[in-house]
């Protein structure tokens, strides 16, 4: 009898967890949270105070970080354009076209349907707001591929005029830009970190007082290069004696720290918590990891990683991710399996209950989901693939083991020839190939085969570079047919 009623007690008791389990799931998906998605441009896992950096002073993101949900191992791509297209298509970006960062090898194939397509398709507004980077001419602009509001810049970059961005940003860099808005090319006032945050938080109060759903993606130039930063943001650097270029990439961060601040400040103010999920990540690794203090080289901090932009080691692809739902998702819990941005594509549209079309591109994330919600029982290894593209036009068969590598929870393969234990050696300081043998064996296959089958998708390989950039075009038509407007920022 007492056996009977010890099973008993334990099926009731396992009917309970998985009836808990059930209902938080389904709280989850279709739960058609908010979304707000802030991307920093360039800065790497070393660039927070939160992530150790004690000379850089982030005190918003800080605290954004202790009450959020910490995703420990996630890995995006090594450069920007790369990153945003895994992102937009929950494809690696070779396999939607992109390679490269410039010459159409950053533009995002047309068939693909884009993350804010999906969630337009679920009843979502979007919009965009800082870089977009994959495609400048008119039918691979965000307005054309999903995003309902747009303010954005051109290329890569702000003053990139060479590489596609409107000319009059090669003389004010940062300040004051020229951007395209929606159709319309405007002039801004402003730092440009500062310009894009008021536009997003203008935008997104329309969103909440309509009541709404929305996808408001800020994403940010800052802190990339060329280095320039408001003067009292560079002040406290210059006087610690660090080199102009740090002190003005610490001060974009710290830039960004502020209007970040500001940005859960009007959301609490707008009583807007409960229903948005905010996120907070980075589109690669770190630049500028060696400057100047008072004369003397120094190495800047990156979190004891090897590498940083553009590079296929750890620094070059693992990158912050901090996600806050107030009351839904835990505060200050780290998830440490390994994640990558081809799984946000997944985890939004299924958030936001999008029903996605059956001739979709074959999606090759995995929904976030279940780690969320902590009812994932398993999280099966699995392979990343991380190559940095960038090969010379037509050099794509030379490129297969060039700046690579293969990434599973817990080994790192690099260039064909080393293998680092990321568990017991994060920062890639002992070369152990040699040791593990099976390891390597096991990784070659999944490769090539992932390889031979990415060629084909290639599909922006062979394109010859364009005489006349679009948005130079578009510049001088509107400058002729009615001049720059003046830029009428919205109040927040």
């Amino acid at each position: 009898m007492k056996k009977l009623c010890l099973i008993s007690l334990i099926s009731l008791l396992f009917f309970v967890q998985n009836s808990y389990a059930q209902k938080t799931v389904k709280k989850h998906k279709n739960s058609r949270p908010n979304i707000i998605f802030v991307m920093t441009d360039d800065q790497g896992m070393g660039d927070l105070s939160c992530m150790g950096n004690t000379v850089v002073n982030t005190p918003n993101i800080d605290a954004f970080f202790e009450k959020s949900t910490r995703f420990t191992e996630y890995h995006v791509s090594p450069t920007c354009a790369p990153t945003r297209a895994a992102i937009m298509s929950g494809r690696h970006e070779f396999r939607v076209g992109v390679t490269h960062t410039i010459l159409e090898r950053e533009r995002l194939a047309l068939d693909i349907y884009t993350l804010p397509e999906a969630l337009q398709s679920a009843g979502y507004q979007t919009g965009l707001f800082g870089k977009w980077h994959l495609g400048d001419a008119d039918k691979y602009l965000p307005q054309n591929r999903g995003f309902n509001e747009v303010l954005m810049h051109g290329a890569g970059g702000i003053g990139q005029v060479n590489l596609g961005d409107f000319p009059p940003n090669k003389d004010n860099v940062y300040f004051d830009n020229v951007l395209l808005h929606n159709k319309t090319i405007v002039k801004t006032k402003g730092f440009c970190t500062d310009v894009f945050f008021d536009a997003a938080l203008a935008w997104t109060k329309e969103q909440i007082i309509t009541d709404t759903p929305y996808f408001t993606y800020i994403s940010l130039n800052a802190p990339h290069a060329p280095l320039v930063a408001p003067e009292a943001y560079k002040k406290r650097f210059l006087e610690l004696g660090y080199d102009e270029g740090t002190a003005s990439r610490y001060g974009m961060i710290e830039n960004i720290d502020d209007n970040f601040g500001t940005l859960m400040q009007k959301l609490k103010e707008w009583n807007a918590l409960d229903n948005t999920l905010i996120i907070f990540t980075t589109d690669n690794g770190a630049t500028h990891l060696r400057g100047t203090l008072n004369g003397e080289k120094v190495k800047h901090f990156n979190a004891h990683l090897k590498g940083g932009k553009n590079s296929p080691n750890e620094g070059g692809d693992h990158v912050p991710l901090f996600l806050y739902w107030k009351d839904v998702l835990p505060e200050g819990k780290d998830i440490n399996q390994l994640t990558a941005h081809i799984d946000l594509y997944p985890t939004f549209t299924a958030l936001a209950g999008a029903e996605l079309p059956k001739n979709i591109q074959p999606l090759e994330g995995l929904s976030l989901l279940p780690l969320l919600e902590d009812t994932a029982t398993t999280w099966e290894d699995r392979l990343l693939f991380t190559h940095c593209g960038r090969w010379q036009t037509g050099m794509v068969n030379e490129a297969k083991y060039t700046k690579m590598a293969i990434r599973s929870q817990r080994w790192r393969f690099v260039n064909n020839t080393e293998l680092y234990d990321i568990v017991n050696d994060p920062g890639e300081r002992h070369n152990v190939a040699a040791e593990h043998p099976d390891v390597i064996a096991a990784f070659t296959p999944p490769y090539n085969e992932w390889w031979t089958n990415s060629i084909p998708l290639m599909v922006n390989e062979n394109r010859k570079r364009v005489k006349k950039q679009p948005l130079h075009i578009k510049y001088y038509k509107q400058l002729e047919e009615q001049g720059i407007l003046e830029w009428q920022p919205k109040t927040n």
